[in-house]
């Protein structure tokens, strides 16, 4: 029974994988599941890690790089925001500016 689904199961590895068919006497390296598997898992667990030290890097490198130069913008800059739009006038950015004491 166990020999039909090793057989079975090495239908669909690489050819290579089946040079060893159970019941020639000879397991060629478990019929290419034991450790050619375990290595498998290993290089995609290799992959994965990689890209997720590669996004978190440039998540890292983006962020730095924007907090170097920003600031909170202040009450004067958040005036002459609301000046541009045409919110408030000039007498009164000034108004408020004179009030901020700035």
């Amino acid at each position: 029974m166990f020999r039909k689904i090793f057989f079975a199961a090495g239908l669909f590895l690489p050819a290579h994988a089946w040079a060893g068919v159970p019941g020639d006497g000879y397991y060629h390296h478990m019929d290419g599941w034991g450790y050619g598997m375990m290595g498998f898992g290993f290089m995609g667990l290799f992959w994965i890690v990689l890209a997720v030290l590669v996004v978190f890097a440039i998540r890292w490198l983006a962020q730095d790089h924007r907090g170097a130069g920003s600031r909170a913008p202040d009450a004067v800059d958040i005036l002459r925001e609301r000046l541009a739009r045409g919110e408030i006038d000039v007498e009164e950015f000034e108004a408020r500016k004179a009030a901020l004491g700035k």
